[in-house]
């Protein structure tokens, strides 16, 4: 597993990247420090399955449970990727996979690796418009789906998607197929072990987290990515007798790798599949699977932290609780340890690359206040006012960042790396955030999402923090709305807590004011609403807020 590859010196020679990747001397750097050790997904199962057997790798709770062993995982990872090869699909193919938290995904991600065809991953909540995209952008030859999830007729879609897309030769479904291949039908004997990838090569596409347009592609390596899983697991004590629960869709960058499933199976865990990740579910679960770790965002966080002293389930296995995929507010973070019983580690990054945690053994104040620290000595953070310029220690500015696992260019999007990368290959992350003297970030929040009301500049975040402070207050989003004098204004959706007393908006700008804010950042308006929308990994839609609001000057 050590074995460094050769070739090609450098990675930005490679056919079939598709994508600008690392310079040969930065390629040539990370070998030598360690970081990429010439590993692949397929190989490091391989590996597991022969170290222990017949440990339980896999925990599929709904609607019975099943269970995988790792020589089961490998056996069946074998055996579904000779079936696909006897169908054609081999290295390089590009395969839709579109399932929610079911041992399938892990089954049929794994058997991909194994023949290097390319997953590319799609949320259970994508529709036509999605999924169409990726199929036909990406020319793929293949798209594997449930039958019916939450009430959604997949083979529907499928059908829909396959008509309009020449390049799309399969549909295999995982239940009833429908019109389409079942999945379970697929698995062969195999004869031969397939070529496989490279560890230089790529291992899947991700899909960025822009809330703009449909999503841009993402191209990791297997070098790369494998080398963020062990530098998250040491951090988060990863080992053997980790049991992760995967609330979040496990398509997504953070429950795959921060420490995520990938990084539980890499050190020889036992990874348990949500099918819901509310309480109500997700509770028994931790309960009876003796659940000790799992990653959240900040929403769900604040779901988990209302309702657990008031269940009867036993949450005591329970010991680290991470919260990332969107800025957790300070307010929030304070609750979450005296109701859970469990550590709070907060993690920030992106699909691209990046991610930064806290330590286990950072004080209380730094888990609560900042975002933590990078993962990797070798990643390099840049934090530059509007014109590029580096900004004086301790302020605020836009995030830049490269380093041994954050990709150069996403895939076949020549235009998008134009505005997203620097010339010397910093990505330009779209976060605002300042540094501490003991490295961690404190994240102000996304650039976009900033508030420029008549030439002042309103970050989200720290009026929301505020209001989350309130009794009242269970949940607080603050955006822009347009207005005809200032430009913008401010608007704060606020969702009480169960049983709460509704207070006025007058109440509510009160309370922001007296806790010393500046006046121009007290919300202009505000509006209570029960829920807010969604992204497909259950973060708070700020784009879908600010289409859904009237204009300022029409309240």
């Amino acid at each position: 597993m050590t074995d460094t590859p050769t070739a090609p010196s450098a990675l930005a020679t490679t056919p079939g990247l598709d994508a600008p990747t690392w310079p040969a001397e930065f390629a040539a750097r990370y070998r030598a420090a360690g970081h990429w050790r010439g590993e692949t997904f397929g190989g490091v199962l391989r590996e597991r399955a022969a170290a222990h057997p017949d440990r339980v790798a896999l925990i599929d709770p709904a609607p019975e449970r099943r269970t995988w062993t790792y020589r089961q995982l490998d056996e069946r990872a074998d055996r579904l990727a000779a079936g696909l090869a006897a169908r054609g699909i081999g290295k390089g193919d590009r395969v839709v996979v579109q399932l929610p938290n079911v041992g399938e995904f892990v089954e049929v991600v794994f058997a991909l690796f194994r023949i290097g065809a390319l997953p590319v991953y799609a949320l259970p909540a994508h529709r036509d418009t999605e999924i169409g995209y990726f199929c036909s952008f990406t020319e793929a030859v293949a798209y594997v789906v449930p039958d019916v999830h939450g009430g959604f007729d997949h083979r529907r879609l499928a059908s829909r998607v396959e008509e309009r897309t020449p390049s799309l030769r399969h549909v295999f479904v995982v239940g009833d197929p429908g019109e389409h291949t079942a999945l379970a039908e697929v698995s062969a004997d195999p004869e031969t072990a397939p070529e496989g990838p490279e560890p230089h090569e790529l291992a899947f596409l991700q899909l960025s987290g822009g809330t703009t347009g449909l999503p841009k592609l993402i191209p990791r390596t297997h070098d790369d990515y494998i080398y963020s899983l062990r530098g998250s697991n040491d951090i988060c004590g990863v080992d053997g007798d980790t049991r992760f629960l995967v609330l979040l869709p496990a398509a997504h960058n953070f429950p795959m790798s921060s420490p995520g499933w990938l990084g539980v199976l890499y050190a020889g865990g036992t990874v348990v599949l949500a099918p819901r990740p509310d309480p109500s579910a997700a509770f028994p679960l931790v309960a009876r699977e003796r659940i000790t770790m799992t990653g959240m965002v900040p929403p769900l966080a604040l779901v988990w932290t209302e309702a657990a002293p008031e269940t009867e389930e036993d949450l005591g296995s329970l010991r680290l609780v991470l919260v990332g995929g969107a800025k957790y507010s300070e307010e929030a973070a304070r609750r979450l340890e005296p109701a859970l019983g469990c550590r709070l580690m907060q993690v920030f990054g992106m699909a691209e690359g990046l991610v930064n945690y806290t330590r286990l053994d950072d004080d209380y104040e730094t888990i609560v206040t900042t975002q933590g620290r990078p993962i990797s000595p070798d990643d390099e953070v840049r934090l530059v006012d509007d014109d590029g310029e580096p900004v004086p220690d301790g302020e605020f500015g836009h995030l830049l960042t490269r380093g041994p696992y954050t990709i150069r260019g996403y895939w076949r999007a020549p235009e998008h790396n134009e505005r997203s990368f620097t010339a010397d290959g910093f990505y330009r992350s779209g976060d605002i955030a300042r540094r501490t003297p003991g490295g961690h970030l404190v994240v102000e929040g996304r650039a976009k999402d900033q508030i420029n009301r008549g030439g002042e500049k309103v970050a989200p975040e720290e009026v929301e923090n505020i209001l989350l402070a309130h009794p009242a207050v269970h949940d607080a989003s603050v955006v822009a709305v347009p207005d005809e004098y200032l430009g913008e204004r401010s608007l704060a959706y606020v969702i009480l807590r169960d049983g709460a007393e509704r207070p006025g908006s007058v109440a509510l700008k009160r309370f922001v004011r007296e806790r010393g804010i500046a006046a121009y950042k007290i919300p202009d308006l505000v509006e209570f609403v029960d829920a807010f929308p969604e992204t497909g990994i259950g973060k708070v839609s700020k784009k879908s807020l600010r289409a859904n609001s009237p204009a300022a000057d029409e309240r």
